[in-house]
């Protein structure tokens, strides 16, 4: 299952802006909602985070930021806006 259009809509702006980082080189930033999604499958099916398909990001990447995001409160304020 991913996320629809509307329910991506709905949970677009909990996301906190991707930091910056002027005169500095570093990587692009993620897709966020690949990484919801990869998020999302975890939790759906209990599965270890390195048996994360290839269609989402690395998934050093997605748990990173489910760690980041869960520690902020943002995992909490998705869940209940999608229930």
């Amino acid at each position: 299952m991913e996320l629809t259009n509307e329910q991506w809509s709905l949970i677009e702006p909990l996301l906190p802006p991707h930091k910056s980082h002027p005169g500095k080189r570093a990587r692009p930033a993620q897709n966020d909602r690949a990484i919801l999604n990869g998020i999302l499958w975890i939790l759906r099916t209990g599965a270890p985070w390195q048996d994360l398909p290839r269609k989402y990001p690395p998934y050093q990447t997605v748990h990173r930021r489910f760690q980041s995001w869960n520690k902020a409160g943002i995992i909490y304020r998705i869940i209940q806006e999608l229930a």
